[in-house]
C-alpha cells in the first residue's frame, strides 16, 4: 500500500469516528439538547426519559469523539458542547435530513395535526413585523436556556410558568412563542394555552441557531456572496 493510500484510509477511518457516535438516535438527541446550553446529567435524563446510567453512557462516547466536555460542580457533573460549529452542524443536519427524507417531513405534519391550526409564522416576516412593532417574542424555553442565548428582542417566560403571566402580556400585539427549533413542541403548547385565554399568538418553528444561520445567509445575501 502506498504512503498516500495507507494516509486516506486513515484520515476516513478518523471521519467514520463522527459518524458511528452520531449514528445513535439518543446521542442526537442529546446533542440538540446541550445546543440550547449547559445541562447536568439529571436535567438530561429527565428531559430524554433515559435512565441517568444511560445518558452517561451515550456521554462518555460523544466525549470519546470529542463532541461534548465536562465541568464538575460540586455533586454535578455537567456537559457542554465542545465547540459552537457543533450546534452549526447540528442545524444543517436537520435541513438535509428534511430536505432528502419525506418521512421527517410527515411526522412534522402528523403531530402538529394535534395543535389546532398551528401554522407556523415565517422567519422573514417575523422580522418585518417585529420591526414594525406588531408581534412580542416569547421565549418559551427553561430561563437559563435564554440566558446562555435568545433572539434578540425576545422576553423570557417559561412554558410551565406561561399561564401565571398570561394577565401581563400585551393585548395589543400579536405573540409569537419559540422554543428549541423545529422538533420542540414548547412552543406550540404555549400558544395553546395563550389562545385558550383569547390572546393571539403564532408559532415561529425556528429556534436561536436557526435564528443566527437566517442572520448569517441574510448577510451573505446583501454582501453577494454565496449561500450554500
Amino acid at each position: 500500500m502506498n504512503v498516500e493510500r495507507k494516509w486516506k484510509d486513515q484520515l476516513y477511518q478518523e471521519f467514520a469516528r463522527i459518524g458511528k457516535c452520531l449514528s445513535s438516535p439518543k446521542r442526537l438527541e442529546l446533542m440538540d439538547l446541550l445546543a440550547q446550553g449547559p445541562k447536568s446529567v439529571d436535567q438530561l435524563a429527565k428531559n430524554t426519559g433515559m435512565s441517568v446510567a444511560n445518558v452517561s453512557q451515550h456521554l462518555q462516547t460523544l466525549y470519546d469523539s470529542r463532541l461534548v466536555r465536562f465541568t464538575k460542580k460540586g455533586n454535578y457533573v455537567i456537559y457542554e458542547l465542545a465547540e459552537l460549529s457543533i450546534a452549526d452542524f447540528m442545524v444543517s443536519l436537520h435541513r438535509l435530513s428534511e430536505k432528502q427524507l419525506v418521512e421527517i417531513q410527515r411526522l412534522k405534519t402528523e403531530i402538529l395535526q394535534h395543535h389546532e391550526r398551528m401554522e407556523p409564522i415565517e422567519l422573514e416576516k417575523l422580522v418585518e413585523r417585529m420591526e414594525k412593532g406588531e408581534v412580542l417574542l416569547l421565549d418559551v424555553r427553561p430561563r437559563e436556556e435564554y440566558e446562555m442565548a435568545h433572539i434578540p428582542g425576545a422576553i423570557s417566560i417559561p412554558v410551565e410558568e406561561l399561564e401565571k403571566h398570561l394577565a401581563s402580556l400585551p393585548t395589543n400585539k400579536e405573540i409569537v412563542a419559540y422554543c428549541r427549533g423545529p422538533y420542540c413542541l414548547m412552543s406550540a403548547q404555549a400558544v395553546e394555552i395563550m389562545r385558550t385565554k383569547g390572546i393571539k399568538a403564532s408559532r415561529l418553528e425556528e429556534g436561536v441557531h436557526e435564528w443566527h444561520h437566517y442572520v448569517e445567509d441574510s448577510r451573505r445575501s446583501n454582501e453577494g456572496g454565496f449561500i450554500l
